[in-house]
């Protein structure tokens, strides 16, 4: 008869015999899946470094297309403004560069800068809002009429659009010099413009609003109203920012506001800069459009003369 002890013992035996197998079939299969998983990971790597390889390649070539567009960029919008003036405005976040090299390309295109100022961040802050949409009736040019409405984006695109822009009805309904110069002082005395570099402006056919590359909701739609009532007073307008802006993504999703309003993006780069041009003299002709990377229309096409 067998004993408790031998019934134990074979027990425990096969117990054993059973985790073993169990340890020595986990670790084969574990060894097939490291195996498969290694073969993955070097798959992956190999791949990894193609892409690199090819987002360096195509780096390269955007970045050597950019400068010969910037090598070309004064024959290709030579003559394209002959003798229009544009007045130049630049939101707050604006850079410096690129208000500068717009103007310069203005300039060699055969047009002329008007007046150039620059918005602080109280024009655009909410805070400030009430104030300055108080403000705005106070300085409105004899003439001038403001639109029925409580946006200040709006009603400050319409008290700049009559300061800086020429009216559809002729230079007979201009704002006088004193005028402008009175209405500036004193927006800038409040803390909405800096100090302008032309007090006295001449009246400009086009208007250029200048933007950054950040977002902010609330003030990106005070300057995408502001620069599409400055579209709507003058002859056309164009709003360019850089990569990222706000401001041009407003007006983008506004099909009222884009209807007339030309855009550009990306204005860091010298295609784009090219294209904020001609798009100005594609307003002056009567004619709308959106440029640059994010738009995936880079160069407008104006017509001659």
């Amino acid at each position: 008869m067998m004993s408790l002890r031998y019934h134990v013992v074979s027990i425990a035996a096969v117990l054993l015999a059973l985790a073993l197998g169990v340890v020595l079939g986990a670790s084969a299969l574990s060894g097939r899946v490291l195996g498969a998983l290694t073969s993955d990971r070097d798959q992956l790597a190999a791949q990894v470094v193609e892409v690199r390889g090819e987002r360096d390649a195509i780096g390269a070539h955007l970045l050597a297309t950019e400068r010969l567009v910037a090598a070309g960029a004064p024959s290709t919008v030579a003559g394209v403004l002959p003798g229009r003036g544009v007045a130049v405005v630049a939101a707050p976040g604006a850079d410096p560069a690129d208000v500068d090299a717009v103007a310069d390309l203005v300039a060699r295109a055969g047009g002329h800068v008007t007046g150039r100022l620059a918005l602080t961040d109280a024009a655009v802050a909410p805070e400030r809002a009430e104030e300055l949409r108080a403000l705005v009736p106070r300085l409105l040019p004899a003439g001038s009429q403001l639109p029925t409405t409580t946006d200040t984006g709006t009603l400050t695109g319409s008290l700049l659009g009559s300061l800086l822009v020429t009216r559809p009805q002729g230079l007979d309904e201009q704002t006088t010099g004193p005028e402008v110069a009175t209405a500036l002082r004193a927006l800038a005395d409040a803390g909405y413009l800096a100090a302008p570099d032309a007090v006295d402006p001449s009246p400009g056919e086009l208007a250029l609003v200048v933007t950054g590359g950040t977002a902010d909701p609330a003030r990106d739609a005070v300057v995408a109203r502001l620069a599409g009532e400055m579209d709507r007073v003058g002859a056309g307008a164009v709003l360019a920012g850089r990569t990222g802006s706000g401001a041009v993504d407003a007006v983008r999703a506004d099909p009222a506001t884009r209807s007339g309003l030309s855009t550009v993006d990306a204005l860091e780069g010298p295609s784009s800069r090219v294209a904020t041009v001609l798009a100005l003299r594609e307003q002056a002709d009567g004619r709308t459009g959106l440029y640059g990377p994010a738009a995936g229309t880079f160069i407008p096409q104006p017509a001659a003369g």
